[in-house]
């Protein structure tokens, strides 16, 4: 331990979950580990919250899925699926429904991380630099030798064997190392919103699908016991909406879900946390690395809400990343050791990342388009949603939503 101390460690910029996952891998392998937080702490305005059995597997193989008992969180155990304000089909499930035994979970991200920061802490190799902005990066010999970070204590230089980008989609690393990304599009708009948890619905989880008349909402259950409402809407269009006032936000919104919630809706007004809309964007970098960098999570790929995967492949990431650094550092000093290691974790992170976006394209493409073949294709799709040969059809893409595109094991 006193000679790992001693050579320089990785730097990871971000500690949301790919950054945050990976420094626990690397720290308890023995691997020194900084890593830096911008913000003071975890607790943002928004941040996806469901985790798939892809993303759950991820922790368990990490040795942390144990925490969520401690970690507000909750489980849904009904799924319907509306078309234009009526119910298409509806699917019961437990855990022996998934073949994994792992349900689908909405986790507090906040919490979440808090625990895996936690026990990063219980090895002498971490460092965690909280409210730390990176302003730049050290450059040696054509690599990346560190990075400068700033905080209320002065700016201060941190020398790193790797720096790894962990910092979401406006990733300082990635625009200070020249990485560029091919934006590959979201023609639309999500806005977000918590309410209390209708009592019509008891005390089970459920996630609610509402589709029709180019316009798409998901109710889920949110950690806090409160729900969480997405309203997709076309990339543009929420700004009129929102300059007419909360009642009129919200009255379009209703008229676009089922009765029953569009009542609670309306009853519940006053208590709506304020609108929060996000502007999806969809890229993936071109190249994950270059040397002394490595992009991982948000800063490497970008993703849709669509299917709830920021957060699970974030977390795969952070495994595939440690399959190929733990070894590398271990094995020698040398950066371009390091650097090659990087080069594999884009190389077997990449096809998966390409798949699940563009899954997660065609439903906004479809539902949210506009004129009158659109109109026909969603009629259509209304009455070939509820055949059973649909549901067959639709299991496939469904299971790779659930379980991810490629078997992937933590190897270190």
């Amino acid at each position: 331990m006193t000679e790992a101390l001693s050579r320089e460690p990785i730097a990871i910029v971000g500690a949301g979950p790919a950054g945050a996952a990976l420094a626990w891998l690397l720290a308890s392998r023995g691997v020194p580990v900084v890593l830096i937080e911008r913000q003071s702490d975890f607790e943002r305005e928004f941040r996806g919250e469901v985790m798939m059995p892809s993303g759950l597997e991820a922790l368990d193989q990490m040795g942390l899925l144990g925490g969520l008992a401690e970690i507000p969180h909750r489980v849904p155990t009904l799924f319907e699926v509306h078309l234009r304000r009526r119910l298409a089909f509806r699917v019961e499930v437990t855990p022996e429904s998934y073949k994994d035994g792992r349900p689908v979970t909405t986790v507090s991200q906040p919490h979440l991380l808090e625990y895996i920061v936690a026990r990063c802490s219980e090895h002498p190799c971490f460092r965690f630099v909280r409210g730390g902005s990176v302003d730049g990066l050290l450059h040696e010999d054509a690599r990346c030798a560190g990075v400068v970070v700033r905080t209320v204590a002065g700016n201060e230089t941190i020398r790193a064997a790797l720096v790894v980008g962990a910092d979401g989609r406006a990733s300082v690393v990635r625009r200070r190392s020249g990485l560029v990304s091919r934006n590959r599009g979201a023609p639309m708009d999500v806005a977000w919103v918590k309410l209390p948890w209708p009592k019509a619905w008891g005390e089970e989880g459920r996630v609610e699908a509402y589709l029709g008349n180019g316009h798409l909402a998901i109710a889920v259950p949110a950690p806090d016991g409160r729900l969480q409402l997405a309203w997709v809407i076309l990339k543009g269009t929420f700004g009129d909406v929102r300059a007419r006032g909360i009642e009129a936000w919200v009255e379009a919104m209703a008229d676009h879900v089922s009765p029953e919630l569009g009542v609670h809706l309306r009853e519940h007004l006053e208590q709506l946390s304020s609108p929060f809309l996000l502007k999806p964007a969809t890229d993936h970098v071109v190249r994950w690395s270059c040397p002394g960098v490595l992009l991982i999570g948000d800063a490497a790929h970008t993703m849709s809400p669509v299917g709830g995967q920021g957060l699970n492949l974030a977390l795969r990431d952070a495994v595939a990343a440690a399959n190929h650094l733990v070894p590398a550092w271990q094995e020698s000093a040398e950066g371009a050791a390091l650097d090659l290691a990087t080069t594999k974790v884009g190389a077997v992170r990449s096809p998966e990342i390409d798949r699940i976006q563009l899954l997660a394209s065609m439903p906004p493409r479809l539902l949210l388009r506009k004129g009158r073949l659109a109109e026909i294709a969603r009629s259509f799709l209304a009455r070939y949603a509820t055949t059973s040969f649909a549901r067959a059809r639709a299991e496939a893409p469904v299971n790779l939503f659930l379980y991810g595109t490629t078997e992937l094991h933590l190897e270190v």
